[in-house]
């Protein structure tokens, strides 16, 4: 397919022409309705298996998605290059704004992601990148909840009863491996690694991602409740690795979490009682926990704050920049802020988040 056109509407007639998506499914992310248009069975099959738990019935939707399996289309469009996070050094994406939108081009895979003014549209060999098209359609309900206001997290989430938290950390702190060990002790799944917050009264509420945890052979080998998903072949290689060398390990895994959990303990939206970050290290201290006031303490908050990225185009210019560290420290002022210092512990850690969601209280030391 040969993409034409200068405008994103333009570029996307062409795409629907060319390709119609015909078969359709609706989700509900958060009390977000989401209609999905898919241009082959296999596709629609595939996105409908993923996102199985937030699948509802058809009706009016928030938001339109479409997406087109065809080879990696060509294009004319002067790209711009997206220059690798720190610590990285390939080029993952490109992108380019038009007068009406955006278009972002996945460099390695050829898929193309247009959108703007309430049309979104992905183009390319979508079924064997599956994984770009569910990122899409959680993008735009990321997008569709920052427009309202929110504020965008790097955060897992879980529940207990009335109450729930948001958990963060610095790279490689276990915010994911600290979720799972919550959900092993029977908590309810928010989300994985997003969060969208935003005030509800005199407190806040937090919104998920609807995409399934990926973890590392550690988390896996530590929890019982996953240690099924390492390979038999590869269980006792991973086990012999020094403990440094196995967290850091790159090889992913996904935890499906009605596999791994059984249903119905995946929602995406609930009060966000509090913001736990993990500021610890892998050694013998002991591990301590303490309420902060994030005014005092805005060294902690960069754990939590996270960019919006190319996949966000606000109705509103004015948003395009991301909220100062002040503006995140005045929207969790309104929670409260839980500092886990010290060694590593999961298993203590859990105990403080679940006596913290029973009680609204840090345990006694």
């Amino acid at each position: 397919m040969k993409l034409t056109g200068t405008t994103r509407r333009e570029l996307a007639q062409a795409v629907k022409t060319a390709c119609p998506a015909d078969r359709e499914l609706f989700l509900d992310l958060g009390g977000c309705r989401i209609r999905v248009l898919s241009s082959t069975d296999e596709l629609n099959d595939a996105l409908a298996d993923y996102f199985k738990e937030f699948l509802t019935g058809a009706g009016d939707a928030q938001i339109v998605i479409s997406a087109h399996e065809d080879p990696a289309p060509e294009c004319d469009l002067a790209f711009n290059v997206k220059r690798p996070d720190p610590g990285k050094t390939k080029i993952k994406e490109e992108w380019i704004d038009l007068p009406d939108g955006r278009v972002v081009r996945k460099r390695l895979t050829g898929m193309h992601f247009l959108f703007g003014q309430g049309e979104n549209v992905a183009v390319g060999p979508c079924l064997a990148n599956s994984n770009q098209v569910i990122n899409f359609v959680n993008n735009r309900f990321i997008e569709w909840k920052l427009n309202q206001g929110g504020f965008l997290g790097h955060a897992a989430g879980v529940r207990s009863g009335e109450r729930g938290i948001s958990l963060a950390g610095f790279s490689g702190a276990g915010k994911s491996t600290l979720a799972l060990h919550l959900m092993s002790r029977g908590t309810t799944f928010i989300s994985n690694d997003r969060i969208m917050v935003e005030q509800n009264g005199a407190g806040l509420v937090m919104y998920g991602v609807a995409k399934q945890p990926r973890i590392n052979p550690g988390t896996a080998l530590n929890n019982p409740d996953l240690h099924c998903i390492v390979e038999p072949g590869l269980r006792e290689q991973f086990l012999a690795m020094p403990p440094d060398e196995l967290w850091q390990l790159e090889h992913k895994y996904d935890a499906l979490i009605d596999e791994c959990y059984g249903p119905g303990r995946f929602e995406l939206r609930c009060p966000m009682d509090a913001l736990v970050i993990l500021n610890w290290r892998r050694d013998d201290s002991p591990m301590r926990a303490r309420l902060v006031d994030p005014r005092d303490r805005t060294d902690l908050l960069p754990a939590f704050m996270k960019s919006t990225g190319l996949f966000y185009l606000p109705d509103d210019p004015a948003r395009r920049a991301d909220p100062s560290i002040e503006a995140y420290a005045d929207l969790l002022a309104l929670t409260n802020l839980i500092e886990i210092s010290g060694g590593v512990d999961f298993d203590r850690a859990s105990d403080v988040c679940l006596h913290f969601m029973e009680t609204g209280l840090l345990p006694a030391d």
